[in-house]
């Protein structure tokens, strides 16, 4: 279920700018390339948040299904979490769609409106993506594997332009050799690897860099755990991993910035 097809959203832009406003305030809910504040990023967290909680029936009704409301995972500055709330919606469609429900708004948890249907106790809980914290640290006694050749040749738009123009001798050991510092920097500091939410499991991330050890990654490269060792057969995009580090919590990392 998208939150869309849920949900009707008049003013959508002003909404999502209302909860930016509400929540504990991040450093910026937009990319560093982008002119315009759009709220991209919490936009697309809004999004995926919703999807995980009705796939995991996190979304609360009431009695008589006249209203919902599902955890946004934020919080206020005074650590109140934030509910979306959404009343029945009658007769109005997105195209062939029918959307159930009407958004309400962003509530607080203290706020009357929101506890007249639901009270404390009928308050969805926030989306959970993990059961093993241990998930969310790479082990530096497993192995990486990385596939170098389904790496460079299912992702080969996103890495820079330079790197395109190469022949697939000097990509293979730029990248095998971006890959051995990616590890070695992770093996030193298990903070360096992000976890990140993507297709239902927890992947962990670490930088890629093609051009300067001191700059910013080009990309980050996504581990897959197994029993003893890690996999890699992808690498993502800078927003593409922000936006899926996001999901879980607001990255502290030094290399992977919005």
């Amino acid at each position: 279920m998208e939150l869309f097809n849920f949900a009707f959203f008049s003013h959508y832009d002003d909404r999502i700018s209302k909860l930016a406003d509400l929540a504990d305030k991040e450093d910026v809910w937009d990319f560093s390339d982008t002119a315009e504040k759009t709220f991209a990023i919490l936009k697309n967290y809004l999004q995926y948040t919703f999807m995980k909680l009705y796939d995991d029936a996190q979304v609360s009704y009431t009695s008589d299904n006249k209203h919902a409301c599902f955890n946004t995972g934020l919080t206020t500055a005074y650590h109140e979490d934030i509910y979306a709330v959404f009343v029945e919606h009658k007769g109005r469609t997105e195209g062939s769609v029918h959307q159930p429900f009407y958004s309400w708004g962003f509530l607080k948890e203290s706020d009357r409106k929101l506890l007249t249907h639901f009270p404390g106790s009928a308050l969805p809980k926030r989306a959970n993506y993990f059961t093993k914290p241990e998930e969310l640290i790479l082990n530096p006694l497993h192995n990486i594997s990385a596939d170098i050749e389904h790496i460079i040749n299912d992702n080969v738009d996103r890495f820079p332009q330079f790197f395109q123009s190469m022949d697939i001798s000097a990509k293979c050991s730029l990248l095998k050799g971006a890959i051995d510092i990616a590890k070695k920097r992770a093996f030193a500091n298990y903070k360096v690897a992000v976890p990140q939410y993507y297709n239902g499991k927890i992947q962990l991330l670490l930088p890629l860099h093609f051009t300067s050890q001191t700059g910013n990654p080009d990309l980050a490269l996504a581990l897959e755990k197994h029993d003893d060792f890690y996999t890699a057969r992808t690498c993502l995009t800078m927003k593409m991993a922000y936006n899926n580090a996001r999901l879980i919590t607001k990255p502290q990392s030094a290399w992977l910035k919005p």
